[in-house]
């Protein structure tokens, strides 16, 4: 009977901590702590690429840390999804600002759009799962809980191709996502009634993906220009990249940046870790 009852609760419990190994645990307090233990913070990759958001991250990728979204994202510990989504509301309520409003400038009212950054559709089949929406949908629900306006949609999707991104460097990553992913079609219709939408990923290294999800998000927000604003024709040269990066996809095009964190800007970005070093940077 006492076998019996071991089987059952293996399949309903745990089988160990997704930080650190410990028995019969989701996540044992001391991992608990590195993920959620200190205040989110503003962070920002060194070298930053040319429209990336202001993001939030709610703990340094190491460790612990490390190793619970490596159990969720390869290995299907989905029951970590509830306390790695609790850390991105986290960070998504940083972004928002006190009260829960988008830098002082968006009625309480208005619902906050999750955006998850979609992975490769190989690499879903591949893990049986997609990481950043499930993850997303936890975060979402915790934001309802504690009274903020929170839903998630899901409208950006590859429209080609991209090479497997481990082992590229910034700019090699940023070359191999310009211009990837595009809102889908019906998709716009469902943001123009947000009053923030934030981006969300589980993992943020270079800040490559979270930049082109913007672009991608800045082409069809109603009002908008665009983080690279006004097109002129007749590039050539060093603007037929700048414009490649943008996502403008002819040679004959290319975007003036505007600052990329004006006042106006509604689209924020949030994630449930970032490298130690972007911290280090945002607080020098």
């Amino acid at each position: 009977m006492r076998g019996w009852w071991q089987d059952l609760t293996d399949l309903v419990l745990p089988a160990e901590c997704g930080g650190c190994g410990r028995p019969r645990t989701v996540l044992c307090p001391r991992c608990r702590a590195a993920l959620m233990g200190d205040a989110p913070s503003r962070v920002r990759p060194d070298p930053e690429p040319p429209g990336l958001p202001v993001v939030h991250a709610a703990a340094p990728y190491e460790d612990q840390v490390r190793a619970a979204l490596l159990a969720h994202k390869e290995r299907g510990a989905l029951m970590l999804a509830g306390p790695l989504g609790a850390a991105l509301a986290g960070a998504v309520r940083a972004g928002l600002g006190p009260g829960g409003r988008a830098d002082g400038a968006v009625d309480s009212g208005t619902p906050v759009l999750l955006v998850p950054v979609p992975s490769a559709r190989w690499a879903v089949r591949a893990r049986g799962h997609d990481p950043a929406r499930r993850i997303a949908l936890a975060a979402a629900a915790g934001l309802r809980r504690s009274g903020t306006s929170a839903r998630v949609v899901a409208v950006l999707r590859q429209r080609r191709a991209v090479a497997d991104q481990a082992g590229l460097n910034s700019r090699q990553r940023l070359d191999n996502l310009a211009g990837a992913l595009e809102v889908a079609p019906g998709g716009g219709r469902l943001l123009a009634g947000a009053g923030r939408v934030v981006l969300v990923d589980d993992l943020m290294t270079t800040g490559a993906s979270l930049a082109e999800a913007a672009r991608a998000l800045r082409a069809v927000l109603p009002g908008k220009d665009g983080f690279y604003g006004r097109v002129t024709p007749g590039t050539t040269g060093e603007g037929v990249r700048q414009a490649q990066m943008a996502g403008v996809g002819r040679a004959e095009a290319v975007r003036e940046k505007r600052g990329a964190h004006s006042a106006d800007d509604r689209v924020g970005a949030a994630v449930v870790a970032a490298s130690p070093a972007s911290f280090e940077i945002n607080r020098n």
